[in-house]
């Protein structure tokens, strides 16, 4: 496949995954299964039938690994949401369908049959920090700005399908803090968090994780396949893959919700503001309070440059 917008590309027993679109923070549009999104998906599921790959490695060119799913398109993509007084709410089974199409992906990606691996610095934000649930091993700067902030728009924890695996990976209180709060957390809290496997200096980042796949790829192919097998069933026990099925009629629920009078609805804002409009109202409202703590991490040089860039991107 000629791919537009990530590079892949194999080096013996790896493929390499990496997001390419380093202007626009290399955010992915995968609701609407934007072209970024079949391309992504398409790019695991090549890695997965070439029987030479042991381990896919995943990272992101430019200032950051995923700065979260395209906002200028959510809602829009089941037909509904821009206040014309004809217009009809998008039907319940457009929105399961199209629901069910990007987790049935983002299940695909956490039952790869090969090992997986991602390599994430700057910001990781939503749909990124999910890719790092998702895959088996995550290394991460100690820099990095993790959280779910795509909770911000209101879902409560719901609208995901990783609750089981969030659960199952950091205990419960530590899950509902960072679902419920939003708030953002750097590399280190993450890795002392059990969310990552590791958090290393920005400057070993590549050194470290070179290390790690070429450790990986000693096992066999067999063993690893087995191996995968294996876990799947050690998932389904545990009630781990049930989040998929769960997630998408969760977002389907999620996406009809009322809000009242002094609640902040970013569609609402969105339609009446424009983009950046809904998405300013949507952080200030954070601001100073879950976000108060991430002023050391927005010190370091990385951070201020894809801070900046991606306050100048259009989304």
């Amino acid at each position: 496949m000629d791919y537009k917008t990530l590079i892949y590309e194999k080096e013996g027993s790896v493929a390499k995954i990496i997001l390419n679109r380093p202007e626009k923070r290399n955010v992915l549009d995968l609701i609407g299964m934007g072209e970024e999104a079949v391309e992504f998906f398409a790019a695991f599921d090549e890695a997965a039938e070439d029987d030479e790959v042991k381990v896919v490695l995943l990272k992101g060119n430019g200032p950051c690994f995923c700065a979260g799913e395209r906002l200028d398109t959510v809602y829009h993509v089941y037909g509904g949401g821009t206040g014309q007084p004809d217009e009809k709410r998008p039907s319940q089974r457009i929105r399961l369908k199209l629901d069910r199409r990007f987790m049935d992906g983002f299940q695909r990606i956490f039952l790869h049959p090969k090992i997986t691996v991602a390599q994430a610095h700057g910001y990781s934000f939503g749909i990124g920090t999910h890719l790092l649930l998702y895959c088996d091993f995550a290394v991460v700067t100690e820099d990095a700005q993790l959280g779910l902030i795509d909770q911000r728009l209101g879902s409560g924890g719901a609208a995901i399908p990783y609750i089981p695996i969030l659960i199952m990976t950091v205990g419960m209180k530590r899950a509902l803090d960072i679902l419920l709060t939003t708030r953002l957390f750097d590399g280190k809290e993450a890795a002392q968090m059990g969310l990552v496997t590791k958090a290393v200096p920005h400057e070993r980042m590549e050194e470290e994780v070179d290390k790690m796949v070429k450790a990986l790829c000693l096992m066999p192919r067999d063993g690893i396949a087995i191996g995968k097998a294996t876990r799947h069933m050690v998932y389904d026990s545990l009630g781990l893959t049930a989040g998929f099925a769960q997630g998408y009629v969760s977002h389907t629920l999620f996406t009809n919700l009322r809000w009242e009078p002094e609640e902040y609805s970013y569609l609402k804002q969105r339609r009446d503001k424009g983009l950046k409009g809904g998405l300013s109202g949507l952080h200030d409202r954070y601001a100073g309070l879950v976000d108060e703590g991430i002023k050391k991490i927005e010190a370091s040089e990385e951070i201020k440059t894809c801070h900046s860039s991606l306050k100048a991107s259009k989304y």
